[in-house]
This record gives structure tokens, sequence and C-alpha cells, in this order.
């Protein structure tokens, strides 16, 4: 009788996966305290928005009586007198004849400018980057009175400018701002394009596509989502501007719609709750532009984010 000695099998170690660490990336407890910060500071931030909303429906007189923490005097009585005090209606058509052309220009020309740096090797390459950034670094109030003078002996027709130059024009205020907001424009659409695959390129090219083909059918579709996200972040910007508006334009009936808050100021007193509706006039189109436009502004910031 034979007998076999039995082979030891050694059982199947299981894969445990790693101990979660105590505060790091997966912990729990780190995660709910982001949120609960997270949290605390979108409410910190909310609440003079929504504050100032509830109290644009409330009736002046009331509040002093009761305290702005309490409810009642509801009126829209506010935003009547808001409109037609301010002239909202023209200087609110004065921030879209400014605001409208100048983000379009800006888009425009940072594209070209952003496909060239993006699509082209060449020895001043990051030079003529550094140029258009340097805009940016540049405080507006250093360069106050060159442009102002600039603009003073630049000379237009009549028919363009009522004062036979730049000054107290719209076209001062549209060239302005497209010159400030290019080098921001023009950094972020050419880190967008050089995400883009050479080969397209390279195809289109053996198909006998020009370069203005390139950079018009074949580029511009591609950055879609990037220049949708500048253009909700240029109208906030050009159309919230305050500082060129003033230096520039010294006829009231050409002031964007911002200069129109002071109109609702009184001499001794100032109605705060008829300066809350007319600052919910103000925000409401960049509000409409920014919902409009929410899902290719998020697309547009999120784009790249995963390629290394």
């Amino acid at each position: 009788m034979s007998t076999e000695t039995p082979v030891a099998t050694t059982p199947a170690r299981k894969t445990v996966p790693p101990p979660r660490a105590e505060g790091g990336a997966l912990s729990r407890r780190r995660g709910l305290v982001a949120t609960v910060i997270m949290a605390v500071l979108a409410l910190a931030w909310l609440f003079p928005l929504v504050w100032a909303l509830v109290n644009s429906f409330r009736d002046y007189d009331y509040t002093q009586a009761n305290g702005y923490l309490s409810f009642g005097g509801w009126t829209t009585a506010n935003y009547e007198e808001a409109w037609s005090r301010g002239n909202f209606g023209l200087h609110m058509k004065n921030s879209f004849l400014v605001t409208i052309p100048a983000v379009l220009l800006t888009l425009w020309l940072s594209s070209m400018v952003a496909f060239v740096l993006a699509r082209f090797s060449y020895r001043f390459n990051l030079t003529l980057l550094g140029v258009f950034l340097a805009a940016n670094l540049l405080p507006p109030q250093a360069l106050l009175i060159p442009v102002f003078r600039m603009f003073r002996e630049i000379p237009l027709p009549m028919f363009m400018s009522d004062s036979g130059s730049m000054l107290n024009s719209f076209w001062a205020l549209i060239l302005v701002n497209t010159a400030f907001q290019m080098g921001f424009c023009t950094f972020v659409l050419s880190n967008y394009m050089k995400t883009l695959p050479y080969e397209i390129y390279e195809s289109a090219e053996l198909d006998g596509a020009s370069v203005w083909r390139q950079y018009w059918q074949l580029t511009m579709p591609l950055v879609r989502p990037a220049l949708a996200a500048l253009a909700t972040l240029q109208v906030t910007w050009i159309y919230n501007e305050f500082f060129w508006a003033t230096v520039l334009i010294q006829q009231g009936n050409k002031l964007p719609v911002t200069s129109a808050l002071n109109n609702l100021r009184g001499q001794f007193f100032t109605d705060t709750n008829l300066v809350a509706a007319g600052s919910i006039i103000v925000a409401l189109p960049v509000l409409v532009v920014f919902f409009a436009l929410q899902k290719q502004f998020v697309s547009g910031l999120t784009l790249g984010s995963t390629k290394g």
C-alpha cells in the first residue's frame, strides 16, 4: 500500500487595499471639513448679494423704522424709480455699444495672435507673448496721462466723434479695453491651442489647406469652449469697467451703466434700498450672459486639465 505525501498548498493571499491615511486625500474626515468650509465661504459670499436683492424690494421708510434685519414693507417702486431716476435705458445702451464690439474684437485679435504663437515656432515667440502680457501687469493709473493725451490728439471724423477726437467717443473705450484685455486672452488661447494634436495640421497641409483656413475652419471650432469661457469673463470685466470711462468720457449722456448708480445718491442721504435695486438692474445683463454660457464656461475652464 503506497502512501502519497500530500503537497502543502499555500492559501491565496487576499489583496487588501492599503489603509486610508488619517487626514489624507481619501480621508472622509478631511472631505467633510473641506465641504463645511466651502459651504460657509459660499454662504458668506452669497449673503450680501441675497440681502441686497431682498432689500431692493423693501420700502426705505419701513427699513429705517424696523431695521434692515426685519421683514416687511415689500414694494416694487424701487425698481421703477431707479430705472427712471438713473436713466438706465440710455446708460445701458452705452454699455452695450462698448462691451459687444470690445469683446468681439478682443477675442478675434487674441485668437489670431494665439494661433501664431501656438502653431509656429520662431526666435521671438515667447518675447511676443511677454509683450502682450505686459499690458496686464501695468496698473491702469500709470498710463492715465499718456493715454489721455494720445487720444486727445488722434482726430476722428465728426460722424464718429462729436469732439472730433478719440475723447468723448465710444471708440476710445473699445480700443483701450481691447488693448488691456488682449494679453490675458492671448495667453489662455495659446495654451489651449498647444494642446491640439499637431497631426491634424499636417493632414490639413497635405490637403492643401492654407494658414488662414487652418485658423478659421480647423482651430476656431476646436477652441470654442475656451472662447465661450473668455467671452463670459470679458463681458463681465468690460461691462463693469468704470475707470477708463470716467477718464475718457466727459459727457454724461455717453457714460456706461456703472456710472448711473451715482444718480441714485441723494444730496443729504442715500436710499440704500434704491441703490440696491439699481445694482440688481446693472448686474442682470451679466447674469444672463453667464447662465446662457454656463455649460461652455465650465467646459472651457476644465478643458485640458486631465492632459499631461
